[in-house]
Protein backbone atom coordinates (compact mmCIF):
# COMPACT_ATOMS: atom_id res chain seq x y z
CA UNK A 1 0.00 0.00 0.00
CA UNK A 2 1.48 3.49 -0.70
CA UNK A 3 1.98 6.12 1.56
CA UNK A 4 1.39 9.45 2.15
CA UNK A 5 4.72 10.79 0.26
CA UNK A 6 3.97 8.06 -2.48
CA UNK A 7 0.40 9.37 -2.72
CA UNK A 8 1.64 13.09 -2.47
CA UNK A 9 4.04 12.09 -5.49
CA UNK A 10 2.03 10.23 -7.64
CA UNK A 11 -1.11 12.95 -7.43
CA UNK A 12 0.11 16.60 -8.00
CA UNK A 13 -3.15 18.12 -7.32
CA UNK A 14 -2.28 16.96 -3.35
CA UNK A 15 0.45 19.60 -3.39
CA UNK A 16 -2.26 22.61 -3.04
CA UNK A 17 -4.46 20.61 -0.55
CA UNK A 18 -4.12 20.91 3.21
CA UNK A 19 -1.51 18.45 4.98
CA UNK A 20 -4.16 16.86 6.78
CA UNK A 21 -5.54 15.60 3.25
CA UNK A 22 -2.55 14.48 1.80
CA UNK A 23 -1.18 12.87 4.61
CA UNK A 24 -4.05 10.96 5.17
CA UNK A 25 -4.80 10.41 1.60
CA UNK A 26 -3.12 7.09 1.23
CA UNK A 27 -4.52 5.48 4.19
CA UNK A 28 -8.34 6.51 3.12
CA UNK A 29 -10.77 4.41 1.63
CA UNK A 30 -13.62 6.48 -0.02
CA UNK A 31 -17.18 5.20 -0.63
CA UNK A 32 -18.41 4.30 -4.07
CA UNK A 33 -15.04 5.03 -5.17
CA UNK A 34 -11.85 3.62 -7.77
CA UNK A 35 -9.10 5.07 -5.46
CA UNK A 36 -6.75 4.58 -8.18
CA UNK A 37 -8.56 7.30 -10.92
CA UNK A 38 -10.91 9.47 -8.40
CA UNK A 39 -10.31 12.91 -8.61
CA UNK A 40 -8.67 14.54 -4.46
CA UNK A 41 -11.63 15.00 -2.65
CA UNK A 42 -12.78 18.40 -1.32
CA UNK A 43 -11.31 19.58 1.87
CA UNK A 44 -14.45 21.03 4.33
CA UNK A 45 -12.89 22.77 7.01
CA UNK A 46 -16.02 23.66 8.48
CA UNK A 47 -20.01 23.73 7.29
CA UNK A 48 -22.82 26.35 8.33
CA UNK A 49 -26.37 26.82 8.09
CA UNK A 50 -26.74 24.97 4.23
CA UNK A 51 -22.72 25.72 3.54
CA UNK A 52 -19.92 23.58 3.36
CA UNK A 53 -16.71 26.00 3.85
CA UNK A 54 -13.93 24.82 2.20
CA UNK A 55 -10.19 24.91 3.47
CA UNK A 56 -9.34 27.12 0.52
CA UNK A 57 -11.84 29.70 1.71
CA UNK A 58 -15.17 28.74 -1.16
CA UNK A 59 -18.59 28.16 0.25
CA UNK A 60 -20.56 25.77 -1.61
CA UNK A 61 -24.40 25.51 -0.90
CA UNK A 62 -24.86 21.75 -0.21
CA UNK A 63 -27.87 20.73 -2.64
CA UNK A 64 -27.86 17.26 -1.14
CA UNK A 65 -27.32 17.35 2.81
CA UNK A 66 -24.99 15.16 3.20
CA UNK A 67 -26.91 12.15 1.65
CA UNK A 68 -29.89 13.97 3.10
CA UNK A 69 -29.20 14.03 6.59
CA UNK A 70 -28.80 17.54 7.47
CA UNK A 71 -32.59 18.68 7.24
CA UNK A 72 -32.34 21.38 9.42
CA UNK A 73 -28.79 22.59 8.31
CA UNK A 74 -25.68 22.43 9.85
CA UNK A 75 -24.58 23.37 13.39
CA UNK A 76 -28.49 24.07 14.04
CA UNK A 77 -28.05 25.81 17.44
CA UNK A 78 -30.61 23.72 19.39
CA UNK A 79 -28.67 20.58 17.91
CA UNK A 80 -25.67 21.83 19.11
CA UNK A 81 -26.02 22.94 22.65
CA UNK A 82 -28.38 19.32 22.97
CA UNK A 83 -25.06 17.41 21.85
CA UNK A 84 -22.85 19.54 24.22
CA UNK A 85 -24.77 19.61 27.21
CA UNK A 86 -24.97 15.66 26.68
CA UNK A 87 -21.67 15.25 26.11
CA UNK A 88 -20.63 16.50 29.56
CA UNK A 89 -22.87 14.19 31.36
CA UNK A 90 -22.68 10.80 29.27
CA UNK A 91 -21.67 10.11 25.85
CA UNK A 92 -22.07 6.69 26.07
CA UNK A 93 -23.62 3.91 27.84
CA UNK A 94 -24.05 0.14 27.06
CA UNK A 95 -27.85 -0.51 25.86
CA UNK A 96 -27.23 -4.21 27.33
CA UNK A 97 -28.61 -4.11 31.25
CA UNK A 98 -28.46 -0.60 31.34
CA UNK A 99 -30.97 2.62 30.56
CA UNK A 100 -30.68 6.39 30.13
CA UNK A 101 -33.23 9.06 29.88
CA UNK A 102 -32.03 10.20 25.98
CA UNK A 103 -33.04 7.42 24.55
CA UNK A 104 -36.04 6.27 26.74
CA UNK A 105 -37.68 9.88 26.16
CA UNK A 106 -36.67 9.22 22.32
CA UNK A 107 -38.51 6.34 21.84
CA UNK A 108 -42.39 7.55 22.71
CA UNK A 109 -41.17 10.58 21.01
CA UNK A 110 -40.96 8.14 17.84
CA UNK A 111 -43.97 6.35 18.75
CA UNK A 112 -46.23 9.27 19.13
CA UNK A 113 -45.02 10.60 15.83
CA UNK A 114 -45.76 7.43 14.11
CA UNK A 115 -49.04 6.26 12.74
CA UNK A 116 -51.79 3.54 14.40
CA UNK A 117 -49.76 1.22 16.87
CA UNK A 118 -46.34 1.85 15.26
CA UNK A 119 -45.36 1.89 19.41
CA UNK A 120 -42.00 -0.70 19.77
CA UNK A 121 -38.51 1.23 19.06
CA UNK A 122 -35.16 -0.89 18.55
CA UNK A 123 -32.18 1.21 18.01
CA UNK A 124 -29.41 0.89 16.01
CA UNK A 125 -26.35 3.15 14.11
CA UNK A 126 -26.87 2.89 10.75
CA UNK A 127 -29.86 2.37 8.10
CA UNK A 128 -28.26 -0.30 6.70
CA UNK A 129 -28.56 -2.23 10.11
CA UNK A 130 -31.64 -1.31 11.04
CA UNK A 131 -33.30 -2.64 8.10
CA UNK A 132 -31.24 -5.94 8.80
CA UNK A 133 -33.03 -5.63 12.16
CA UNK A 134 -36.88 -5.43 10.58
CA UNK A 135 -35.60 -8.44 8.07
CA UNK A 136 -34.57 -10.37 11.50
CA UNK A 137 -37.15 -9.11 13.41
CA UNK A 138 -39.65 -10.58 10.62
CA UNK A 139 -38.39 -14.02 9.86
CA UNK A 140 -38.30 -14.19 13.88
CA UNK A 141 -41.92 -13.11 13.95
CA UNK A 142 -42.71 -16.29 12.11
CA UNK A 143 -40.20 -18.72 14.10
CA UNK A 144 -41.92 -17.37 17.44
CA UNK A 145 -45.57 -17.95 16.16
CA UNK A 146 -44.52 -21.42 14.89
CA UNK A 147 -44.54 -21.09 11.65
CA UNK A 148 -40.88 -22.63 10.29
CA UNK A 149 -39.80 -21.83 6.67
CA UNK A 150 -40.64 -18.19 6.25
CA UNK A 151 -37.50 -16.56 5.24
CA UNK A 152 -37.70 -14.81 2.11
CA UNK A 153 -38.97 -11.56 1.59
CA UNK A 154 -40.22 -9.56 -1.84
CA UNK A 155 -38.82 -6.29 -2.88
CA UNK A 156 -38.72 -4.53 -5.92
CA UNK A 157 -37.35 -3.24 -9.42
CA UNK A 158 -35.28 0.25 -8.21
CA UNK A 159 -35.09 -0.82 -4.67
CA UNK A 160 -32.50 0.31 -2.56
CA UNK A 161 -32.36 -0.83 1.30
CA UNK A 162 -28.56 -0.71 2.36
CA UNK A 163 -25.41 -2.21 1.90
CA UNK A 164 -24.74 -5.13 4.36
CA UNK A 165 -25.13 -8.50 3.18
CA UNK A 166 -29.11 -8.96 3.94
CA UNK A 167 -29.75 -5.46 2.63
CA UNK A 168 -27.95 -6.08 -0.71
CA UNK A 169 -30.36 -8.89 -1.02
CA UNK A 170 -33.26 -6.89 -1.02
CA UNK A 171 -32.14 -4.17 -3.61
CA UNK A 172 -32.77 -4.06 -7.13
CA UNK A 173 -30.31 -7.00 -8.85
CA UNK A 174 -29.94 -5.36 -11.47
CA UNK A 175 -28.69 -1.64 -10.72
CA UNK A 176 -24.76 -2.67 -10.54
CA UNK A 177 -23.76 -1.79 -6.90
CA UNK A 178 -24.14 -5.30 -4.92
CA UNK A 179 -24.03 -7.92 -8.71
CA UNK A 180 -20.71 -8.72 -6.90
CA UNK A 181 -22.22 -10.47 -4.44
CA UNK A 182 -24.75 -12.28 -6.12
CA UNK A 183 -23.13 -15.73 -5.88
CA UNK A 184 -23.13 -15.71 -1.66
CA UNK A 185 -26.94 -13.63 -1.44
CA UNK A 186 -29.52 -15.51 -1.33
CA UNK A 187 -32.22 -14.95 -4.07
CA UNK A 188 -35.25 -12.69 -3.22
CA UNK A 189 -38.20 -12.39 -4.90
CA UNK A 190 -37.57 -8.89 -6.77
CA UNK A 191 -41.24 -7.91 -8.36
CA UNK A 192 -42.54 -4.43 -10.00
CA UNK A 193 -44.49 -2.19 -7.87
CA UNK A 194 -47.96 -2.66 -8.17
CA UNK A 195 -48.52 0.41 -9.78
CA UNK A 196 -52.12 -0.60 -11.79
CA UNK A 197 -54.36 -3.42 -11.65
CA UNK A 198 -52.51 -5.76 -13.61
CA UNK A 199 -49.17 -5.52 -11.53
CA UNK A 200 -51.38 -5.92 -8.56
CA UNK A 201 -52.85 -9.12 -9.90
CA UNK A 202 -49.21 -10.18 -10.94
CA UNK A 203 -47.99 -9.22 -7.04
CA UNK A 204 -50.90 -11.34 -6.05
CA UNK A 205 -50.25 -14.60 -7.88
CA UNK A 206 -46.94 -14.30 -6.46
CA UNK A 207 -47.54 -14.19 -2.73
CA UNK A 208 -49.93 -16.79 -3.28
CA UNK A 209 -47.79 -18.92 -4.69
CA UNK A 210 -45.10 -18.56 -2.48
CA UNK A 211 -46.64 -16.82 0.51
CA UNK A 212 -45.43 -19.98 2.73
CA UNK A 213 -41.74 -19.07 2.20
CA UNK A 214 -42.57 -15.34 2.64
CA UNK A 215 -41.75 -13.68 5.75
CA UNK A 216 -42.45 -9.77 4.94
CA UNK A 217 -42.44 -7.33 2.10
CA UNK A 218 -40.30 -4.35 2.25
CA UNK A 219 -40.66 -1.06 0.06
CA UNK A 220 -39.17 2.35 0.24
CA UNK A 221 -42.42 4.33 0.17
CA UNK A 222 -43.13 6.97 -2.11
CA UNK A 223 -40.04 7.51 -3.69
CA UNK A 224 -37.23 4.97 -4.23
CA UNK A 225 -34.16 6.67 -3.57
CA UNK A 226 -30.47 5.71 -4.17
CA UNK A 227 -31.95 3.39 -7.06
CA UNK A 228 -33.02 6.58 -9.24
CA UNK A 229 -35.05 8.60 -7.28
CA UNK A 230 -38.14 6.64 -8.40
CA UNK A 231 -41.91 7.96 -7.39
CA UNK A 232 -44.68 6.37 -7.03
CA UNK A 233 -48.35 7.39 -5.67
CA UNK A 234 -49.78 6.49 -2.39
CA UNK A 235 -52.06 4.10 -3.93
CA UNK A 236 -49.10 2.00 -4.65
CA UNK A 237 -48.82 1.36 -0.52
CA UNK A 238 -52.76 0.80 -0.31
CA UNK A 239 -52.40 -2.35 -2.54
CA UNK A 240 -49.12 -3.76 -0.97
CA UNK A 241 -51.34 -3.17 2.43
CA UNK A 242 -53.95 -4.93 0.81
CA UNK A 243 -51.85 -7.68 -0.33
CA UNK A 244 -49.94 -8.31 2.96
CA UNK A 245 -53.23 -8.64 4.81
CA UNK A 246 -54.80 -10.97 2.33
CA UNK A 247 -51.88 -13.19 2.07
CA UNK A 248 -50.87 -13.15 5.58
CA UNK A 249 -47.37 -11.53 5.25
CA UNK A 250 -45.74 -8.53 7.36
CA UNK A 251 -44.78 -5.52 5.34
CA UNK A 252 -41.81 -3.26 6.13
CA UNK A 253 -41.61 0.46 5.19
CA UNK A 254 -37.74 1.62 4.62
CA UNK A 255 -38.21 5.52 5.22
CA UNK A 256 -34.74 6.27 5.90
CA UNK A 257 -34.87 8.34 2.77
CA UNK A 258 -38.46 9.93 2.97
CA UNK A 259 -38.81 10.51 6.49
CA UNK A 260 -38.33 13.35 8.66
CA UNK A 261 -40.57 15.49 6.31
CA UNK A 262 -38.58 15.02 2.94
CA UNK A 263 -42.01 14.40 0.68
CA UNK A 264 -43.79 17.39 2.75
CA UNK A 265 -45.13 15.02 5.47
CA UNK A 266 -43.41 14.22 8.62
CA UNK A 267 -43.69 10.00 7.53
CA UNK A 268 -45.20 8.84 3.98
CA UNK A 269 -46.96 6.24 5.93
CA UNK A 270 -48.71 9.35 8.15
CA UNK A 271 -49.32 11.09 4.68
CA UNK A 272 -50.44 7.69 2.84
CA UNK A 273 -52.62 6.89 5.93
CA UNK A 274 -51.12 2.91 5.51
CA UNK A 275 -49.60 1.51 8.77
CA UNK A 276 -46.82 -0.71 7.95
CA UNK A 277 -45.95 -3.82 10.48
CA UNK A 278 -42.37 -2.51 10.95
CA UNK A 279 -40.57 0.92 9.98
CA UNK A 280 -37.31 2.06 9.46
CA UNK A 281 -35.33 4.87 10.14
CA UNK A 282 -32.46 6.90 10.29
CA UNK A 283 -30.72 9.97 7.71
CA UNK A 284 -32.43 13.11 9.12
CA UNK A 285 -33.11 11.20 12.72
CA UNK A 286 -30.23 13.11 14.24
CA UNK A 287 -30.14 15.89 11.80
CA UNK A 288 -27.45 14.72 9.99
CA UNK A 289 -25.15 15.33 13.46
CA UNK A 290 -24.83 11.49 14.94
CA UNK A 291 -25.27 8.04 13.62
CA UNK A 292 -28.61 6.87 14.77
CA UNK A 293 -31.21 4.25 13.11
CA UNK A 294 -34.78 2.62 14.60
CA UNK A 295 -36.67 0.08 13.37
CA UNK A 296 -40.29 0.45 15.07
CA UNK A 297 -42.68 -2.26 15.22
CA UNK A 298 -46.40 -2.35 15.67
CA UNK A 299 -47.65 -3.70 18.99
CA UNK A 300 -48.84 -7.20 17.35
CA UNK A 301 -45.14 -7.78 15.96
CA UNK A 302 -43.75 -6.67 19.46
CA UNK A 303 -46.18 -9.31 20.91
CA UNK A 304 -44.23 -12.18 18.89
CA UNK A 305 -41.43 -11.20 20.72
CA UNK A 306 -43.01 -11.01 24.52
CA UNK A 307 -42.21 -14.47 26.25
CA UNK A 308 -41.16 -16.44 28.86
CA UNK A 309 -38.93 -17.93 26.74
CA UNK A 310 -35.15 -15.96 26.84
CA UNK A 311 -34.69 -17.76 23.46
CA UNK A 312 -37.67 -15.70 22.00
CA UNK A 313 -36.27 -12.59 22.26
CA UNK A 314 -34.72 -10.82 19.21
CA UNK A 315 -31.34 -11.43 19.00
CA UNK A 316 -29.72 -8.55 17.80
CA UNK A 317 -27.53 -5.66 20.32
CA UNK A 318 -25.23 -3.30 18.55
CA UNK A 319 -22.38 -2.22 20.75
CA UNK A 320 -23.46 1.46 19.99
CA UNK A 321 -27.35 0.74 20.25
CA UNK A 322 -29.37 3.66 21.07
CA UNK A 323 -26.10 5.97 22.24
CA UNK A 324 -26.47 9.04 24.39
CA UNK A 325 -25.25 11.73 22.38
CA UNK A 326 -27.62 10.56 18.99
CA UNK A 327 -30.41 10.08 21.02
CA UNK A 328 -30.03 13.74 22.64
CA UNK A 329 -29.55 15.19 19.20
CA UNK A 330 -32.41 13.38 17.52
CA UNK A 331 -34.70 14.95 20.65
CA UNK A 332 -33.35 18.24 19.77
CA UNK A 333 -34.32 17.50 16.30
CA UNK A 334 -37.93 16.13 17.09
CA UNK A 335 -37.77 19.21 19.16
CA UNK A 336 -37.93 21.46 15.65
CA UNK A 337 -40.25 19.46 13.68
CA UNK A 338 -42.47 19.54 16.41
CA UNK A 339 -42.78 23.56 15.59
CA UNK A 340 -44.41 22.92 12.24
CA UNK A 341 -42.04 25.41 10.78
CA UNK A 342 -40.53 22.80 8.49
CA UNK A 343 -43.67 22.43 6.68
CA UNK A 344 -43.63 25.61 4.97
CA UNK A 345 -40.11 25.24 4.21
CA UNK A 346 -40.64 22.39 2.21
CA UNK A 347 -43.47 23.58 0.52
CA UNK A 348 -41.18 26.74 -0.47
CA UNK A 349 -38.12 24.52 -1.73
CA UNK A 350 -40.76 22.36 -3.58
CA UNK A 351 -41.50 25.26 -5.21
CA UNK A 352 -37.94 26.96 -5.79
CA UNK A 353 -36.98 23.10 -6.99
CA UNK A 354 -39.70 22.68 -9.64
CA UNK A 355 -39.56 26.02 -11.14
CA UNK A 356 -35.63 26.19 -11.54
CA UNK A 357 -35.22 22.65 -12.84
CA UNK A 358 -38.28 22.60 -15.27
CA UNK A 359 -36.02 24.52 -17.70
CA UNK A 360 -34.01 21.27 -18.19
CA UNK A 361 -36.68 19.69 -19.18
CA UNK A 362 -35.90 18.58 -23.06
CA UNK A 363 -32.20 19.58 -22.60
CA UNK A 364 -30.31 16.69 -24.24
CA UNK A 365 -30.28 13.71 -22.77
CA UNK A 366 -33.04 14.49 -20.64
CA UNK A 367 -35.94 12.09 -20.45
CA UNK A 368 -37.36 13.33 -17.32
CA UNK A 369 -37.83 16.21 -14.78
CA UNK A 370 -39.72 15.80 -11.63
CA UNK A 371 -40.17 16.24 -7.71
CA UNK A 372 -41.60 15.80 -4.67
CA UNK A 373 -41.46 17.60 -1.62
CA UNK A 374 -37.91 19.37 -1.11
CA UNK A 375 -36.55 16.34 -3.83
CA UNK A 376 -36.03 17.45 -7.27
CA UNK A 377 -34.58 15.14 -9.46
CA UNK A 378 -33.41 15.76 -13.63
CA UNK A 379 -33.21 11.99 -14.75
CA UNK A 380 -31.13 11.16 -18.16
CA UNK A 381 -30.95 8.87 -20.77
CA UNK A 382 -27.60 7.41 -19.81
CA UNK A 383 -25.23 7.30 -16.36
CA UNK A 384 -23.96 11.07 -16.50
CA UNK A 385 -20.13 11.40 -15.48
CA UNK A 386 -20.14 12.37 -11.90
CA UNK A 387 -16.86 13.04 -11.25
CA UNK A 388 -16.74 15.76 -14.39
CA UNK A 389 -19.89 17.65 -13.09
CA UNK A 390 -19.35 17.65 -9.40
CA UNK A 391 -16.30 19.71 -10.37
CA UNK A 392 -18.48 21.94 -12.81
CA UNK A 393 -20.97 22.18 -10.01
CA UNK A 394 -18.72 22.97 -7.75
CA UNK A 395 -16.99 25.72 -9.74
CA UNK A 396 -20.52 27.30 -9.64
CA UNK A 397 -20.88 27.10 -5.97
CA UNK A 398 -22.95 24.04 -5.70
CA UNK A 399 -22.30 20.92 -4.05
CA UNK A 400 -24.16 17.93 -5.83
CA UNK A 401 -23.14 14.43 -6.26
CA UNK A 402 -25.31 12.87 -9.22
CA UNK A 403 -26.05 9.66 -9.07
CA UNK A 404 -26.17 7.04 -12.03
CA UNK A 405 -28.69 8.66 -14.26
CA UNK A 406 -29.89 11.07 -12.28
CA UNK A 407 -28.90 14.65 -10.65
CA UNK A 408 -31.18 15.01 -8.18
CA UNK A 409 -31.35 17.69 -5.23
CA UNK A 410 -32.12 17.18 -1.32
CA UNK A 411 -31.37 20.37 0.40
CA UNK A 412 -31.94 21.31 3.87
CA UNK A 413 -34.95 22.75 4.31
CA UNK A 414 -33.61 25.93 5.85
CA UNK A 415 -32.15 26.48 2.22
CA UNK A 416 -32.68 30.01 1.59
CA UNK A 417 -34.44 31.11 -1.52
CA UNK A 418 -31.40 32.30 -3.28
CA UNK A 419 -29.56 29.47 -2.37
CA UNK A 420 -31.92 27.14 -3.57
CA UNK A 421 -31.92 29.15 -6.79
CA UNK A 422 -28.18 28.81 -6.94
CA UNK A 423 -28.40 25.11 -6.93
CA UNK A 424 -31.10 24.84 -9.84
CA UNK A 425 -28.38 28.01 -11.80
CA UNK A 426 -25.86 25.24 -11.46
CA UNK A 427 -27.49 22.60 -12.69
CA UNK A 428 -28.90 24.46 -15.59
CA UNK A 429 -25.59 25.64 -16.38
CA UNK A 430 -23.91 21.88 -16.52
CA UNK A 431 -27.00 20.16 -18.28
CA UNK A 432 -28.49 22.52 -20.65
CA UNK A 433 -24.78 23.82 -22.09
Amino acid sequence: MPHADAARKRDPAMDDRPAWLADGAAHVWRPYCQMKTAAPPLAVARTEGARLILEDGRELVDGIASWWTACHGYNHPHIRAAVQAQLETAPHVMFGGLAHAPAYRLAPRLARALPGDLDHVFFAESGSVSVEIAMKMAIQYWINRGVRGRTRFVAFRGGYHGDTLATMTVCDPEEGMHSLFAAVMPAQHIAALPTDEASEAALGRLLSDRGGEIAAIIVEPRVQGAGGMLFHDDEVLRRLRRLADTHGVLLIFDEIFVGFGRTGDLFACEGAGVIPDIVTLSKALTGGTLPLSAAVATRAVYEAFWSDDPGAALMHGPTYMGNPLACAAANASLDLFETGAWRADVARIAEGLRNGLEPCRGAPGVVDVRGLGAIGVVEFEAAVPVQAWCQRFAEAGAWIRPMGRVVYLTPAFITADAEVELLTRAVRSVVCA
